[in-house]
């Protein structure tokens, strides 16, 4: 995983396994997919290697990225944004992979499945929490509470929904597994 490329940012501050960072511009390949949170990783991420392992106008492999970056999505109705919350098991999430630095959004390679969407998402400032083991219920509801314990201490302004970076392989051991929690800081 030590060559596999990564976003660009900056560490602005950090305390322990807190970090608030500026990230530069990036492109995504994004889908959105329904159904629990562990199911629709799944699901998000099959569509996504199905493209950059050439499912694409050019037919050309895209190099493989980390994390594997997930967010329960908000919907928006026509030019109303409507900001949805879930009932129940089934939700939808937007699944994407970071794609290489080396691509602008006019020379990327444009996805054959139109679930696949490629975004340009401008720089901005996360604070984020690392850590490692499973990507449980558990591990999400614990960590997520002590990033906004020190964003609420920092006095940061977070929004938005919370997002999910996986960075390890389904093949590595929880107990190796990275994962990071994130909030978007205005």
């Amino acid at each position: 995983m030590a060559e596999i490329e990564k976003p660009d940012y900056e560490v602005i501050q950090s305390q322990e396994n807190i970090e608030v960072r500026r990230y530069a511009a990036m492109i995504i390949a994004g889908v959105e997919v329904n159904g629990t949170r562990k199911d629709a990783s799944s699901d998000g991420f099959r569509l996504l290697a199905d493209y950059i392992f050439g499912n694409n106008t050019v037919q050309q492999d895209i190099a493989m990225t980390a994390p594997v970056q997930q967010k329960e999505s908000t919907k928006i109705a026509m030019t109303v944004p409507v900001q949805q919350q879930s009932t129940g098991q089934d939700k939808t999430w937007q699944i994407s992979f970071v794609m290489p630095q080396e691509y602008t959004m006019q020379s990327i390679p444009q996805p054959n499945n139109d679930k696949v969407k490629l975004i340009e998402i401008p720089a901005k400032t996360m604070a984020a929490i690392t850590f490692r083991g499973s990507f449980s219920d558990k591990n999400i509801s614990k960590y997520q509470m002590q990033l906004l314990n020190y964003i609420e201490a920092n006095q940061l302004n977070a929004s938005g929904l919370p997002g999910y970076a996986q960075y390890s392989p389904p093949w590595v051991p929880p107990f190796l597994r990275k994962t990071e929690i994130m909030f978007e800081i205005n």
